[in-house]
């Protein structure tokens, strides 16, 4: 049997509209972020499972979504810890991919991020297999999973590309 995996970033926040890199803060859905997440519900009726990051704008995401399929939060799905520049505007994270091997001050690396992701695909091999999975989470977990299944790019490539919040 084979797992299917099917990724959506967390709606839009309040953050998000304001430039503000909200790292390990909750972050809050804003009114377009509670539509998406209705449109996100409407597209992943198909899963069996749903993970989440446990901080507050994917739980919500997921929340707000309608999905009746057991939703389960995992920390290894949160965003970069960006240390003091938690909250800070989005621009002062730049040039990210100086991120991937050094840590944020006070922080984590893009590295750690992905090396938590690992640990818990490692996971859904073993106990979902066969099974339809969404993960709701953050950009620097799609660009961690890009990177472990199969992109040819390197971490220090994805996370220097824009990040541009699209649907599905």
């Amino acid at each position: 049997m084979k797992l299917r995996l099917v990724y959506e970033t967390h709606s839009t926040t309040l953050d998000n509209e304001q430039g503000i890199a909200t790292g390990w803060l909750p972050g809050e859905l804003s009114a377009a972020g509670r539509r998406e997440a209705a449109e996100l519900g409407a597209r992943r009726k198909d899963v069996d499972v749903v993970f989440s990051s446990d901080l507050r704008r994917a739980v919500q995401t997921v929340e707000a979504s309608g999905l009746t399929a057991p939703h389960f939060q995992d920390w290894r799905l949160r965003e970069c810890n960006y240390g003091v520049l938690n909250g800070a505007p989005r621009g002062s994270l730049e040039p990210r991919a100086n991120r991937v091997q050094t840590p944020f001050p006070g922080g984590q690396s893009y590295w750690e991020v992905m090396e938590l992701t690992r640990s818990f695909l490692e996971d859904l091999k073993r106990w979902y297999d066969g099974q339809v999975v969404l993960i709701v989470a953050h950009s620097a977990n799609r660009w961690s999973l890009d990177h472990l299944l199969g992109s040819r790019a390197s971490l220090e490539d994805l996370v220097a590309t824009p990040f541009e919040w699209r649907p599905g």
